[in-house]
């Protein structure tokens, strides 16, 4: 077994996340010997609870990683790890690049640019809806990918414009490709997998918890130049995509709101503290291009 096919088998294995995997490559960084530690070198290398170890180590030694990727790619599912020559070069710039991507669609949209991270409301208001028609088709027609999360609301709504004007679109998801959710977005993730890429840090047989969603949010931000917030609460999983790309150095986009309205509190707060208020394509447009050569 090479070593790409070893590190998808850690990321299939339970009782242990991004941290852990960093531990195991900084302690062997090919995988040569990683089915034949003693337990007390685990112990040592993964400072885990006991039950976690226990778990973890099941996995290991029992899941079938080649069988599992045959599955997958049975299902035109592709596993794309961070050793590989087209894993995304803005991806590997953030502190916690996902290990392993699973994709399916056209994998080559990971390399254009420019790449827009669109997020907002879950139950955007009609103002909300109104201004992302407005802004994103002139960006689409001009060959952005738009990447989102494939989720309701404004989410939905950036990937099915991108989709009606044959445009680029990368869907991120929060749980496994074979458990979309939430189920209404199904008919919506089968024509991203067609025309555009649907993407997950997530193995495909694992169903979405709710931690997986933050962690998809940096994921959104880590691939895309810019982010564009369209409606966010204050504390909303919008809010946590910018703060990712303030982090990441990305610029930061907001649409500006009513401000009696609780939808624009959180844009209109990212807009006082620094983040480009977006009223036309062209405003997003003159600073992205002035980023990217």
């Amino acid at each position: 077994m090479n070593i790409r096919e070893k590190l998808i088998h850690l990321h299939h294995c339970r009782g242990i996340g991004w941290k852990a995997i960093r531990k195991v490559l900084k302690h062997d960084p090919a995988l040569t010997s990683l089915y034949d530690w003693p337990m007390n070198t685990w112990q040592e290398v993964l400072p885990l609870t006991l039950p976690k170890l226990q778990l973890f180590l099941e996995d290991l030694h029992s899941i079938d990683i080649e069988k599992l990727i045959r599955q997958y790619s049975a299902n035109q599912i592709d596993c794309m790890t961070i050793m590989d020559d087209d894993y995304p070069f803005l991806l590997k710039q953030i502190f916690d690049p996902p290990w392993v991507l699973y994709v399916k669609g056209q994998r080559d949209l990971l390399a254009e640019a420019p790449a827009l991270g669109v997020v907002g409301a879950r139950k955007p208001s009609s103002y909300g809806i109104e201004a992302l028609k407005m802004i994103l088709p002139p960006l689409v027609q001009k060959g952005y990918v738009i990447i989102s999360g494939a989720a309701t609301g404004i989410d939905a709504l950036s990937h099915k414009l991108s989709l009606y004007q044959k445009g680029k679109t990368i869907g991120v998801l929060g749980g496994g490709h074979f458990y979309i959710y939430p189920k209404e977005n199904i008919p919506l993730a089968i024509a991203i997998m067609k025309e555009g890429l649907l993407i997950s840090e997530v193995p495909p047989g694992r169903r979405p918890e709710p931690w997986m969603f933050p962690m998809r949010n940096r994921i959104i931000s880590g691939l895309s130049q810019g982010v564009f917030i369209i409606e966010a609460k204050q504390n909303s999983g919008s809010l946590i995509t910018a703060q990712y790309a303030l982090e990441h150095g990305r610029e930061v986009f907001a649409l500006p709101g009513n401000v009696t309205s609780e939808l624009s509190l959180g844009s209109n707060l990212l807009i006082q503290d620094g983040a480009k208020p977006v009223l036309q394509a062209n405003d997003i447009e003159t600073e992205m291009s002035s980023g990217i050569h």
